[in-house]
Formats: structure tokens, C-alpha cells, sequence
């Protein structure tokens, strides 16, 4: 797993998805990845990936850290509804007088 994933990612779940859908995967990911269940070559790499699958889920399943991640994911100032700032890019000028020929 990257280092620049989300949680979401981490898990293998969309983020829209509910609490049962991020218990299912995190379940899938524990009998793949826990320390007890890995091979003997890997119990290292499979602890830290271990704890990093722990973390997402006990962060997505509590709704008060679940919420403070979503808005701690979304850029500052930047908007993604087109409805609120009209036709995405637009300023009221025109293309052919904003080029210098």
C-alpha cells in the first residue's frame, strides 16, 4: 500500500460506504494481513500494514472521526459544485481579447 492513500483506499472501500461495508472489508483485510495469519517471511511487513488497516477502520467507523477526515481531505477553497460559481472557469471574458498576439 502507498503512503499517499486514503483510508478509504487503505480498506478497499468507496466513501460512501456504510458501516457494514467497511467492517466486510476490513475482515477480508485481517485474514490477509494479521501478524498471527502471515508467513514467516513476512510478519514484519504484514504487522505495519496490519496497524495501518486498523487505524482506517476504527477512524471510518466512529462518525465524529470519520467526518473530521472527510473535511480534513476536501482542498481548502476549492468547489466542486458548478451550480454556486456558474459555468466552471468562466470569468465573463472572452477568449480571442485575453490573448496577447
Amino acid at each position: 500500500m502507498a503512503s499517499c492513500t486514503t483510508l478509504y483506499q487503505i480498506l478497499g472501500i468507496c466513501p460512501a460506504a456504510s458501516e457494514g461495508e467497511i467492517k466486510a472489508a476490513y475482515r477480508q483485510l485481517v485474514k490477509v494481513y494479521h501478524p498471527d495469519v502471515a508467513p514467516m517471511g513476512k510478519k514484519e511487513s504484514s504487522g505495519s500494514e496490519f496497524i495501518k488497516i486498523h487505524d482506517a477502520y476504527r477512524t471510518l467507523l466512529n462518525l465524529d472521526k470519520r467526518a473530521k477526515y472527510d473535511r480534513n481531505l476536501i482542498p481548502r477553497g476549492r468547489v466542486f459544485s458548478t451550480a454556486s460559481s456558474g459555468v466552471s472557469g468562466y470569468n465573463g471574458r472572452r477568449w480571442e481579447t485575453d490573448q496577447c498576439w
